[in-house]
Order: C-alpha cells, then structure tokens, then sequence
C-alpha cells in the first residue's frame, strides 16, 4: 500500500473545517507526526511529491502576525512566500552539491535536494503590500500587517 500525503495536513480530507481550538490542532499535529515517518524517509519515494512541511511559529500582535518557518539549508532566492487573502503558502528548495576531486578522477559526488511546502489559513486579512520577509540562520521570519477595514462594525436598529 503506497501512502500519499497531499496537503500539509494529513487529516485536511476528513474535517469540514479548520481546526480552531488548542485542542484539536494538538492532536492533528499528534497524528501527522505519528505518520510523518510513513512519509519521509525510507517510504518518500511513494509519498507524492515529496516535500517536506516546515515547523511554524504564529504570533499575533495588534497590528499584524509574525511568522517563524523553519528552512534549514535554504537560500534567500529559493523561498517563495505567497499570500492571497487569509491563506499563506511557503514553499522553499534546499540544494546541495558536493564534489571532491584527486586530479582527473572524480572519487565521490553527492547531491540532495529537498522541497518545503507549508499553507495555512490566517483569521483576518493580510495587508500583502505591507509584509516583510527575510530569511537568516535557516529561520525565514514574515511580518504580515492585517489589512484594515476588517473590525466589525454595529449596526443601529430602528
């Protein structure tokens, strides 16, 4: 039996929505990391793509959400952030080549890539023209403004 793992979320398919409590995104995460393994490794040429889901840290702030992604091994140029309304998609490449050479004779060569893909749905809007990313240390931090407009507003009733 090949296992396929086709969104960042393995249990994405079976729940009508997003998983909003404390509660529920710990046993997500429960589970994705009991069959991460299954997907990685020894079995990764069978899991689909292949790409591997970076580790997140999402702190939110008054005016925006800052966002931690960890990228070992990557470059500035091989990160692609996109964001279109509440969603945010990382994907990223990490390529490694390594050579070593005794004259004319090449007696060892070795090369790796790995893909890192990561969406996630925020509660409110992101100001896309506002936000900020850079990468340092394997770690891509993003600023990401909310976009203004998004208060509820209360409606007299007459």
């Amino acid at each position: 039996m090949n296992i396929v793992r086709r969104s960042p979320s393995t249990l994405s398919g079976y729940r009508p929505h997003m998983v909003e409590d404390q509660f529920g995104r710990l046993v997500e995460h429960m589970f994705e990391d009991m069959f991460a393994p299954l997907t990685h490794g020894a079995l990764a040429p069978w899991s689909g793509d292949g790409a591997i889901s970076p580790r997140l840290d999402v702190r939110e702030t008054g005016q925006a959400f800052e966002v931690n992604a960890e990228l070992p091994g990557v470059k500035k140029e091989d990160v692609k952030v996109t964001i279109e309304r509440q969603r945010v998609t990382i994907e990223a490449e990490s390529k490694r080549e390594q050579e070593q050479r005794d004259g004319e004779n090449m007696l060892y060569s070795e090369r790796r890539s790995t893909s890192f893909m990561r969406s996630f749905m925020l509660p409110v809007e992101v100001d896309e023209t506002n936000a900020q990313a850079r990468i340092e240390d394997g770690v891509l931090s993003l600023t990401l403004p909310k976009k203004q407009g998004n208060t509820a507003t209360r409606v007299a009733i007459q």
